[in-house]
């Protein structure tokens, strides 16, 4: 090979130069664009903590590791028998040459590469190491041992991170010795003589006991492990098997091995295999017989037989661990027998607390209909989802509001208006919060009250401009050199220039070149635009912020805005979490908040994470113009985060800091409360025995108001006054029915007002009951003449309709159900308009325009009797088949259903010109497009069909109504 010349080799260098240049300049790019950021928000020590934390576990774990390989290596190499060369062709020869040649060259790059693999794994773990070292009590022991369960939690983790890495570190260097040994002839296969030399076992043995020795330790660490078991299947934790099989199975097997472990030194000395050989046979043997076989044999002969009486103790254990880990305990929650048997009629209802509040706007749905009335340009929009909170009234009292903000969205702008300027300087900020009761609306449309930089609402903002939300996703470029040159679209009319605190200055020559080698953007070196006043603002999304911020929270999925003292800030959720609480049930937080929202794609999904316990013990806020994050500690007991404000100190500001107008507006949050009553379905029972066998269960009903997707009915925000409670409160709900039942059995809601926060509420219906849950309602409505002719007369005119959220509201005279009703017209740019309200009360069904007019028609009607399910689960309504959710209802001629208030016509002939005069007022509004007129026109005739129906019946109405009424009225 002809020698490189010194030329190619100043070439070589000097790209392998650059090559590392480029590298360290990226690397430098990012952390410097985290560096910067965290000093905008005021968390620099959050950044600093981290990077030195990680940096320090990076170099114990590479220092370590690769000192232990590297002497395995050399002491290998060193301890290498004289190789005498012989006749017979040997394939090792070229490597031993190569290795010979340069013995520590490869012991080192060995060494290195596997430092920097363990190093770089090793400050993965620096909020495990972190945890340890700021570990709290919880001042709970477990039952079984007696250690804190803070012990569990914060140290366990850390000590089997250490043992694993010692055992992976003991096998990678036994396999680097083994092949060391055998290419240079410690180890042979083959020949006469001995097969391993002296050296060669006494290193392996060495190896091998220390191995055993760290295995030994690691079976006295197993014992704790047993807490987390899942052999019971039903419950979690260490079940009888576990305690009187594999506890003292780990004891035994944890003595036998460190037994071996001499017995592997002691060969070693000896310089004999058959000493570690034995002792290596005896360990396999007793992990066989006393770790495996032993515990399923008293498993399949004591256990199984006799699981009702050996498993209760055990499960109680559970049951309370997993009732004080998720926050499910007496002290949280209260049950109250509810009996749902009364003699009410719908009437009696009217004028209640529940019926005045109850929410007819469905905040899932409206997005589109809040962007077609209070887009205003197209380059704003609306969160896919809206929210729900509530404001006080100028009487007094507290009114549910719809709340969304008008955010800039870039996606929004047309091809025309795409470019750099505009995307990133000029177009930079949404305006104004849009809000609407809850429980009213106007023409089927909300009644917007708008707060922004031209309208003062019934919901004061000061500063209505929004610089930080959910769909500001991407950076903004703000600040001027002139208060004369202001570039920020702000109305028709007016440019702004931003003043906020928010943003990292991005003025001189260093920064912009940080940033265009971040974002691959030229324009930032280039645009004359970019000044010395200049400021970049990025990671604007609420939830990222405070995730930023704060790194070991689980962030809630549903951030979301409140104006406070003339503000508008981003309310956001924080959770702490912990894998390893003794006893309690692990919860997969992605499929525990799983419902038809998420499943559907509607809303976001929760991660996918596994715990055992967790606390809503931090709320953030994001001020929406200048991107302030704060953090407040609303559980000041919780021991995780106790430990993490000893890992960051001054990041969370105490409970008091809390002003009682922000408190005003916290909402308990949905995600935790999903997890809370997946469990209370099981872990409301205090009988271990009833646990075991299942009795008793509930359900989470899935949601009967979405097609194509099975999946758990959402919890519902909502004003509701609970029975016993003097007023309403501002609650989140759930219906819960029977295990694999679709009768209704439970109503857990939990209050978010502040004297009461918290406050989960279980109303329990008795076991017996036939009230029906959310299915069966649906069914119910859908079995309905009335409804069913609703839903096909506008389906056939082209017209969507919308099924809103299936309300269930407790009463003192008992359960109400309440649907609202949307119609989406066939234009493409149509939106969806409230048009009905159905409700269910004491088996009544009644539907109108308005909630006081569908209680009218329940109170009018005869009752519906549901039948019990068969086997299969399909439930039927008495009178009609039932029919399944999300499929076009059928017309039907069910006499049970809701009769008119209105009195009949009195004979055959009146009621037909009346169904006449009804389907020409009908074509009158489809001429004029009116899609309310239309609707009502629909309405009066599928009413004066229903009479005419009533009088002659289904036989002689088919043969006498006119082909164009028949069609037009589903009838």
């Amino acid at each position: 090979m002809p020698a490189m010349s010194k030329r190619a080799k100043r070439v070589l260098i000097t790209l392998g130069a650059l090559v590392v240049l480029a590298v360290l300049w990226f690397q430098f790019v990012n952390i410097y664009f985290d560096w910067a950021w965290f000093g905008e928000v005021g968390y620099r020590n959050v950044f600093t903590t981290q990077l030195i934390t990680r940096i320090i576990l990076f170099l114990i774990g590479a220092l370590v590791a690769g000192g232990l390989v590297l002497g395995s290596l050399l002491i290998a190499f060193r301890s290498r028998p004289v190789f005498v060369p012989g006749n017979e062709v040997d394939p090792l020869a070229p490597y031993r040459t190569v290795v010979t040649a340069r013995p520590k060259l490869f012991s080192f790059a060995i060494a290195i590469v596997i430092a920097l693999v363990c190093g770089l794994s090793a400050q993965g773990e620096w909020e495990t190491v972190q945890l340890w070292l700021n570990a709290q009590s919880f001042g709970t022991v477990d039952p079984q041992f007696g250690h804190d369960v803070g012990f569990y939690v914060f140290s366990l983790p850390l000590w089997e991170m250490l043992l694993g890495w010692l055992l992976v570190l003991t096998g990678i260097s036994f396999v680097l010795v083994l092949v060391v040994q055998y290419l240079f002839g410690g180890i042979r296969v083959s020949g006469p003589g001995r097969k391993i030399s002296a050296a060669a076992t006494l290193q392996l043995s060495l190896l091998v006991g220390f191995f055993v020795l760290v295995k030994a330790v690691r079976y006295w660490f197993d014992r704790y492990d047993l807490l987390f078991s899942n052999r019971g299947g039903s419950f979690t934790g260490a079940s009888y098997t576990d305690i009187n099989a594999v506890l003292p199975a780990k004891i035994i097997l944890m003595c036998i091995a460190a037994i071996c472990a001499v017995g592997f030194v002691v060969g070693a000395f000896l310089r004999s295999v058959r000493l570690p050989a034995i002792a290596l046979a005896l360990l396999v043997l007793s992990s066989v017989l006393i770790g495996g076989i032993w515990p399923l044999v008293l498993q399949q002969v004591v256990v199984n037989p006799n699981a009702i009486s050996r498993e209760p103790p055990y499960i109680a254990r559970s049951i309370a661990a997993t009732q004080a880990a998720y926050g499910l305990g007496d002290d949280k929650v209260t049950y109250v027998e509810y009996p749902d048997e009364n003699a009410a009629s719908p009437r009696d209802l009217l004028g209640t607390q529940t019926v005045n509040n109850a929410r007819l706007l469905d905040p899932n749905i409206l997005s589109d209909t809040f962007t077609q009335r209070q887009q205003q340009q197209n380059f704003y929009g609306f969160a896919e989802q809206l929210t729900i909170d509530r404001y006080p009234t100028e009487d007094g009292g507290v009114q549910d509001y719809i709340v969304a903000l008008r955010e800039l969205n870039v996606d929004g702008l047309q091809a025309e208006q795409k470019n750099w300027i505009n995307e990133h300087l000029v177009y930079t900020h949404g305006n104004g919060l849009v809000a609407a009761p809850a429980n009213s609306v106007v023409d089927g449309y909300p009644a917007f009250t708008v707060s922004d930089l031209n309208n003062k609402g019934a919901i004061p903002v000061d500063e209505p401009r929004i610089y930080y939300g959910q769909l500001a996703t991407d950076y903004a470029i703000v600040g001027s050199e002139s208060a004369d040159v202001q570039r920020e679209y702000d109305t028709p009319t007016t440019n702004f220039t931003y003043t906020g605190k928010g943003g990292v200055g991005v003025g001189n020559l260093l920064d912009r070149l940080i940033f265009a080698t971040h974002y691959g953007e030229a324009n930032f070196l280039f645009s004359s635009e970019i000044n010395g006043n200049s400021k970049i603002l990025y990671y604007r999304d609420p939830a990222e912020r405070v995730q930023k911020a704060a790194p070991f929270l689980t962030i809630d999925t549903k951030p979301y805005p409140a104006a406070v003292n003339g503000r508008i800030v981003w309310i956001v959720d924080g959770y702490t979490t912990a894998q390893h609480y003794p006893y309690s049930r692990e919860v997969t937080l992605s499929d525990a908040t799983n419902n038809s929202q998420s499943a559907s794609g509607q809303a976001q999904g929760q991660v996918n994470e596994q715990v055992s316990y967790i606390r809503n013990s931090v709320k953030a806020t994001v001020d929406a113009y200048d991107g302030t994050v704060t953090l407040y500690s609303v559980d000041d007991t919780d021991p995780v985060l106790k430990a993490w404000e000893g890992v960051f100190p001054g990041l969370i500001k105490p409970s008091t800091d809390v002003t009682p107008e922000l408190r005003d507006h916290f909402r308990y949050p949905q995600d935790l409360f999903e997890v809370q009553r997946s469990l209370l379905t099981q872990y409301h029972l205090e009988s271990a025995v009833d646990f075991f066998q299942n009795s008793n269960f509930w359900r989470v009903p899935d949601d009967p108001t979405e097609s194509g997707v099975t999946a758990a009915q959402p919890p519902y925000y909502q004003q509701v006054q609970l029975p016993g409670q003097a007023d309403s409160s501002f609650q989140l709900t759930s219906a819960l029915t029977g295990f694999y039942r679709q009768f209704l059995q439970a109503y857990v809601s939990v209050d978010s007002d502040p004297e009461n926060y918290g406050k989960i509420t279980v109303l329990q219906l008795n076991t017996e009951t036939t009230t029906p849950g959310p299915l069966l309602i649906q069914q119910t409505f859908a079995a309905t003449e009335s409804f069913s002719n609703f839903i096909t007369t506008r389906q056939n005119q082209g017209t969507q309709v919308i099924y809103g959220n299936l309300l269930t509201l407790p009463t003192s005279e008992g359960l109400l159900y309440v649907e609202p009703l949307y119609l989406r017209g066939v234009s493409t740019s149509a939106a969806p308009q409230l048009n009905k309200v159905v409700v269910w009360f004491n088996k009544r069904v009644g539907i109108g325009d308005t909630l006081t007019e569908a209680l009218e028609s329940a109170a009018a009607s005869a009752p519906v009797e549901v039948v019990e399910p068969p086997g299969d689960g399909t439930p039927t309504v008495s009178g009609s088949a039932s029919i399944s959710s999300g499929s076009v209802p059928p017309t039907t001629t069910d006499t049970t259903g809701p009769t008119s208030s209105e009195p009949l016509p009195s004979n055959a002939a009146e009621a037909l010109a009346v169904v006449e005069q009804a389907n020409q007022r009908l074509e009158d509004a489809k001429s004029s497009g009116n899609l309310v007129a239309i609707a009502e026109a629909t309405d009066d005739l599928s009413q004066a069909v229903d009479n005419y129906i009533r009088l002659v019946g289904p036989a002689t109405a088919s043969s006498t109504l006119p082909p164009s009424v028949t069609s037009s009225s589903g009838g």
